[in-house]
């Protein structure tokens, strides 16, 4: 019986983490190795127990990463540390370094299909269909970092034999999500018993996707070769906030006046942008073959 190949999965107790490891565990044909800092969170995850669990914080500086995670022949890279905050310059004067030498070192070692998330942000302020061909010019520093560690491993790419994908994502829902996030304010509300919901005037338009769709998506993407580079990850159909919170209000039956142009815009978005998801069909296509 042939050895199944091993795949480490890094931020394995975030939000994408816990269901991109989920979705692995439907495939019985790979060894999952997955890994965070906090371990105690990790031990009450419902995959726990089904993996291999090996506690790591990227921070530290190691020089047998490769081996100390058994030599995985496939990374999902999730990991990324201060998301509540886009705009803190943890990003770039902490985050880029850290993650661009944890990756370079297990490159050098001997890992050569690399998986890592980026974000929609890298196309920076611009409105319309967003491809994956189109120059980024990134405008919060958590994008600028994000950005920055493709181009690091894009150059690397050109001295180091290796398969990179570099998945953008969109926006995303589901169980689990930050309280911060929009859907989890609306939760809340619901909750409460809230009668009013403060909101912006919702007419900017976003790409959506629920979580577990984003989990089969990067797991996808993340194990054919057929299709690399960066790759969109998202619905490919915009829909306004208003028209997202209204439906989601619909189906949980509840009834909240919305408080329209309660906030102000973000100033760190576009006011209307989605994905060109040609590159993700593609790949979609030939897994249903």
């Amino acid at each position: 019986m042939l050895n199944k190949k091993r795949i480490l999965v890094t931020g394995a107790t975030g939000f994408v983490g816990n269901y991109v490891i989920n979705e692995l565990l439907k495939n019985n044909q790979y060894e999952i190795i997955a890994t965070s800092r906090d371990s105690i969170k990790a031990s009450q995850q419902k995959w726990f127990g089904k993996v291999q669990y090996l506690s790591y914080d990227i921070n530290e500086n190691r020089s047998d990463i490769f081996n100390y995670f058994q030599k995985p022949d496939i990374l999902v890279h999730l990991a990324w540390e201060g998301l509540f905050n886009y705009n803190d310059v943890i990003h770039i004067e902490h985050n880029l370094m850290n993650h661009y030498f944890f990756l370079k070192n297990l490159i050098t070692c001997g890992l050569n299909d690399i998986n890592c998330v980026g974000t929609c942000f890298e196309y920076g302020i611009i409105n319309g269909c967003l491809s994956e061909e189109m120059k980024t010019n990134p405008s919060n520093s958590y994008a600028i970092a994000k950005d920055c560690l493709r181009k690091f491993l894009e150059d690397l790419y050109k001295k180091l034999d290796f398969k990179y994908k570099w998945i953008r994502l969109f926006y995303m829902y589901g169980e689990g999500q930050s309280r911060k996030s929009l859907l989890s304010q609306v939760d809340k509300a619901i909750s409460n018993g809230d009668k009013i919901f403060n909101m912006s005037k919702g007419e900017q338009l976003r790409d959506y996707l629920e979580i577990k769709t984003v989990a089969e998506y990067i797991v996808k993407i993340s194990l054919q070769e057929n299709v690399k580079g960066i790759i969109n990850c998202a619905s490919g159909i915009p829909i306004s906030i208003r028209a997202l919170v209204e439906n989601y209000l619909k189906n949980k039956n509840c009834i909240i006046e919305l408080n329209l142009g309660y906030y102000d815009y973000p100033d760190y978005e576009p006011m209307a942008f989605w994905a060109d998801t040609s590159k993700l069909n593609k790949i979609l296509k030939d897994s249903s073959d």
